[in-house]
């Protein structure tokens, strides 16, 4: 059945935005050629486009031909602001940016666990107002929101978990009734794998895994351009793996005893000293990526660095040989501050063992974006929420 002309004007209005968005502004006859739509048709949707107000001149082609230059048009950026925070156990980071997600505003702040739950939110919805004051944004449009935790797949929503703050929860429901906004909340590895697959070391791939690796563990499993999450939005929760080499078993409440065990903060610190690494007597993502970024530093002939990188390549192989087993990707990315740190020397020593473990051919990448990737990831996710919305212009 073919599509009524609303329709169809809907969908040519998008795809010219998305154009827009990708390339950057361009003239009509670049549309027309990008789209493959009649030139009357391309006239159509630029006048209703701009009336909008989505679209606007923003100069000339400046290309040699008879007459004047033709127009340049581009997306109005600043027709929406956007929100993007990563909520972590001891604080939370928060950034502004216009539609196309130039970053106008930062901001972060510390969160000590001795907070109670309505201080803490308080601090944290103050932070997000200062920054989009500071900005000049009006209202926000969307803000994106990465979290540790269970994103309930059905309401989307963060779940119960007594392992993290209580103000994590209350946080968004405090942001949803004091902002005028759109909010979205996703698990901060699910965001740094969709930063790593649009703007980082998995551009080329569509299908891959996500091996984050900072204060604790966890992955994210992109299968054919999707992310995936599970029945109970728990896909990825490789912290609490059963694997060989630690003292217990991970239980339903805590992940001592799995993955995390052997690959978190505290366990890396363990094994540096285990090696005579000096510590810096803190266990978590930015202080477990400075003994990974020295040991890599380090002369190639210090058999202390160089045994301590083979422990730890040792034990992220077991991780990351489990996943493959079961997914096959292809990829498994090395992500957060610790997999940034690392760099190639790490992942081709987790990808040389890997190899003697499984029979799946699987590349080893080193992350590009470390722990700014859930950040970023949350940037994108409200900057596709607020486009999906503002891209279906009124009359379409």
């Amino acid at each position: 059945m073919p599509a009524s002309p609303r329709t169809a004007r809907a969908i040519n209005d998008r795809h010219a935005l998305r154009l827009l968005q990708q390339e950057g502004p361009l003239t009509a006859g670049r549309l027309k050629q990008l789209t493959g739509l009649s030139r009357p048709t391309v006239a159509d949707l630029v006048e209703r486009l701009a009336a909008a107000g989505l679209i606007a001149v923003v100069g000339e082609s400046g290309e040699q031909r008879r007459g004047p230059n033709a127009r340049l048009y581009g997306i109005v950026a600043d027709r929406a602001h956007l929100a993007a925070l990563d909520v972590r156990t001891k604080g939370v980071s928060v950034l502004v940016s216009d539609l196309l997600g130039g970053v106008l505003a930062e901001a972060s702040a510390p969160i000590g666990g001795d907070t109670g739950t309505g201080p803490a939110v308080e601090q944290a919805v103050a932070l997000v107002e200062r920054a989009a004051k500071e900005a000049g944004a009006g209202a926000l449009h969307t803000v994106g929101i990465g979290a540790p935790g269970l994103i309930d797949p059905g309401t989307g929503e963060l779940r119960d978990s007594t392992v993290l703050p209580a103000w994590h929860r209350r946080l968004v429901t405090a942001l949803q009734e004091r902002l005028p906004a759109r909010v979205i909340v996703e698990n901060e590895t699910n965001l740094a794998a969709l930063a790593e697959q649009r703007e980082g070391a998995a551009r080329d791939r569509d299908t891959f895994v996500l091996l984050w690796l900072g204060h604790g563990t966890g992955a994210a499993v992109v299968l054919d351009g999707a992310l995936r999450r599970g029945a109970s939005g728990g896909t990825g929760e490789i912290g609490f793996l059963p694997v060989p080499g630690t003292r217990t078993l991970p239980s339903a409440t805590d992940c001592e005893g799995g993955f995390h065990s052997l690959a978190g903060a505290a366990a890396i610190a363990e094994l540096a000293s285990f090696f005579g690494l000096p510590t810096e007597g803190r266990a978590d993502g930015p202080a477990a990526a400075a003994l990974v970024h020295r040991a890599v530093a380090a002369d190639p002939a210090a058999s202390t660095a160089s045994g301590f990188l083979d422990a730890l390549a040792d034990r992220l192989a077991i991780g990351a040989a489990s996943v493959t087993a079961v997914l096959d990707p292809g990829c498994v990315v090395l992500g957060g501050e610790v997999g940034r740190a690392g760099g190639t020397e790490l992942a081709a020593r987790v990808q040389e063992r890997l190899g003697r473990m499984s029979p799946l051919r699987t590349e080893v990448r080193p992350s590009e974006l470390g722990g700014a990737a859930v950040l970023r990831g949350a940037l994108l996710t409200a900057r596709d929420g607020a486009q999906d919305d503002l891209f279906t212009p009124p009359g379409s």
